[in-house]
């Protein structure tokens, strides 16, 4: 469902000038880490009770760039408890980046359907890499304890993507499923309209991908 959501919004940018770069591949400069960047994400590491050696992503993907903005959508997994606390840690002090007030709020908000998304193996318990960094993990849905090293490791990778790309000079605009766009007079749900994008929103939605990059 991701990949079509996605596609949706790629098939409406296409209808513009905008210089769109589909499925953005950003190689990791280790040497930008170095120093006070490792400091920043081995705080979160800790934050999350990860153990042993701090792993780095060596290459990060994003759905789309336009100029020096990277996209990337995130949909219900993405938002939780484990997401929030990394969003209270010094990286978001140190850098500017203006969905995060939201994205707290819609992780206080929407665990619920992050659990309903979220209980599959391959979230719940993630990567071989997770238990190993994070511990095994409880019963699926069950919080307590040590809850989903799955969902630790998507909250640590997407800090990753935060600090990495800031680090080599991009802004990282973040949409979450839950994003709301006035259309018509009423609120409507980005998740939904990219589900079925309609004609008539069509011009709605590039307009306001367009005010993102500005």
């Amino acid at each position: 469902m991701h990949q079509i959501k996605v596609q949706h919004l790629l098939d409406i940018l296409h209808q513009s000038a905008l210089p769109v770069d589909v499925a953005f591949h950003l190689d990791v400069n280790f040497s930008y880490l170095k120093g006070k960047g490792e400091l920043l994400l081995n705080v979160v590491f800790e934050e999350l009770n990860g153990k042993g050696n701090m792993p780095i992503l060596e290459h990060l993907k994003f759905d789309f760039k336009i100029n020096r903005f990277l996209f990337v959508y995130d949909d219900a997994v993405h938002f939780n408890k484990y997401r929030l606390s990394t969003l209270k840690t010094d990286i978001y002090s140190t850098f500017t980046f203006p969905w995060v007030d939201s994205y707290k709020r819609l992780c206080r908000t929407f665990e619920k359907e992050c659990i309903k998304a979220g209980l599959q193996d391959r979230i719940w318990n993630g990567p071989p890499i997770a238990s190993r960094i994070f511990g095994r993990s409880e019963e699926a849905g069950n919080l307590s304890g040590n809850g989903s090293s799955g969902w630790k490791l998507n909250a640590y990778n997407d800090v990753q993507y935060d600090l990495i790309s800031r680090l080599h000079g991009y802004k990282l605009i973040r949409i979450p499923e839950y994003e709301n766009l006035m259309i018509g007079g009423s609120l409507k749900k980005i998740d939904d309209l990219l589900l079925n994008p309609k004609e008539e929103y069509q011009k709605a939605i590039l307009n306001w991908v367009s005010r993102k990059v500005q």
